[in-house]
C-alpha cells in the first residue's frame, strides 16, 4: 500500500516544502561561501541587515510552491489510479 495516498494533502505538502526548504537554504548558503569569497563574505551576502529578509523570503515562497506541487502531484495524480 502507498503510503502518499492515505496521507493528507496538507501533511504532503509540509513534508515536502519542509525538506525542500533546508536543501535549498544549503544549497544557497554552500554557493555563496564559495562566490563571496569565504565566510564573512557569505554572512555579508545572506545575513545582513538588508539582505535575510529577502534570504527567508524567496526561500519559503519557493519551497511553498514546491510542497504544494508536489503533495498535489503525489496525492491527486500520481495515486489517481
Amino acid at each position: 500500500m502507498n503510503s502518499y495516498k492515505n496521507a493528507s494533502f496538507l501533511k504532503l505538502a509540509i513534508r515536502f516544502g519542509l525538506i525542500f526548504l533546508v536543501v535549498i537554504s544549503l544549497i544557497k548558503i554552500v554557493v555563496s561561501l564559495f562566490s563571496a569569497g569565504g565566510f564573512e563574505g557569505m554572512i555579508v551576502t545572506n545575513f545582513s541587515a538588508e539582505t535575510w529578509k529577502p534570504f527567508v523570503i524567496n526561500n519559503l515562497i519557493i519551497s511553498l510552491m514546491y510542497g504544494l506541487f508536489m503533495g498535489g502531484y503525489y496525492k491527486f495524480i500520481k495515486n489517481a489510479n
